[in-house]
C-alpha cells in the first residue's frame, strides 16, 4: 500500500492516507485497515509499541492522519481534539460554481451542533475547489453540510446520487490537507501537510 510518511518523532507518526482504505475495522471486522497494516510492519521490525489512531478519516477520504505511539500519547492527543485545540483543513471539490467566496455552515447533526467554515479557492466549469475548516467534529460533517447546502462533494454516493453529477469522479473528492496542533508532549506548535492525492491531481488536470 502506497501511503506516504509525513512526520515521525518519539511519540507521534503521521501518514498520508490513500483513499479506499479504512483507518480501523468497522463492525464487519475488516482486517485490511491502515492501522493493521502499519502495526504489522512494526511487528515485523520487532518494535514493542503499537500505533493508535488519534482521529478518523472516511474510507474514501485521503490525507493526513496522526497516530500515537502508545495509549498514553493517544489519550493526550484526543484530549486536544476534545478541547478544540486541533485545526484541520480539507480540500474538497464540490458540485456547482455559485458558491460565495467564503462562508460558514451551521447545521446540527444527530441533534448536536455542527459548524463548518469554507473558503473558495477556484471555480471551474461544473464544480468548485474549496478549502474546508470544520469547527466541530461530527461524523461525516463535511459531507452532510455541503450536501445540505446543495453543493455535494464530487463522487458523493452516500448523501447524494453520484449519477446526477455533471462531472463524474471515481471517488469522494475530499482530502485532509493539513492539521495544526500543540504537540501533546512538548507543546511545540505542529503543522503537518499531506500532498494532494495523485488521483485528485489527475482529476484536476483533466477538468481545467
Amino acid at each position: 500500500m502506497g501511503q506516504e510518511f509525513i512526520y515521525e518523532d518519539e511519540w507521534l507518526l503521521a501518514v498520508n492516507k490513500p483513499a479506499g482504505i479504512l483507518v480501523i475495522p468497522t463492525p464487519r471486522k475488516e482486517r485490511h485497515t491502515l492501522t493493521n497494516i502499519l502495526n504489522a510492519r512494526l511487528e515485523n521490525k520487532g518494535v514493542s509499541y503499537r500505533l493508535h489512531p488519534c482521529h478518523r478519516l472516511d474510507r474514501e477520504t485521503s490525507g493526513v492522519i496522526i497516530y500515537a505511539k502508545g495509549k498514553g500519547t493517544q489519550k493526550k492527543m484526543m484530549e486536544l481534539f476534545r478541547e478544540r485545540k486541533v485545526k484541520k483543513t480539507y480540500l474538497a471539490l464540490v458540485r456547482g460554481s455559485s458558491l460565495p467566496a467564503q462562508g460558514q455552515i451551521n447545521y446540527p447533526i444527530l441533534g448536536q451542533s455542527a459548524s463548518t467554515r469554507y473558503i473558495l479557492v477556484e471555480k471551474r466549469k461544473d464544480f468548485s475547489i474549496i478549502k474546508v475548516m470544520p469547527l466541530t467534529g461530527r461524523t461525516n460533517q463535511i459531507r452532510i453540510h455541503f450536501n445540505r447546502m446543495g453543493w455535494p462533494i464530487l463522487g458523493e454516493s452516500k448523501y447524494a446520487f453520484r449519477r446526477d453529477f455533471p462531472v463524474k469522479a471515481k471517488r469522494l473528492c475530499l482530502h485532509a490537507l493539513d492539521i495544526e496542533f500543540p504537540h501533546p508532549v512538548n507543546g511545540r506548535h505542529m503543522r503537518l501537510e499531506a500532498k494532494l492525492a495523485p488521483d485528485l491531481e489527475d482529476f484536476l488536470e483533466k477538468h481545467p
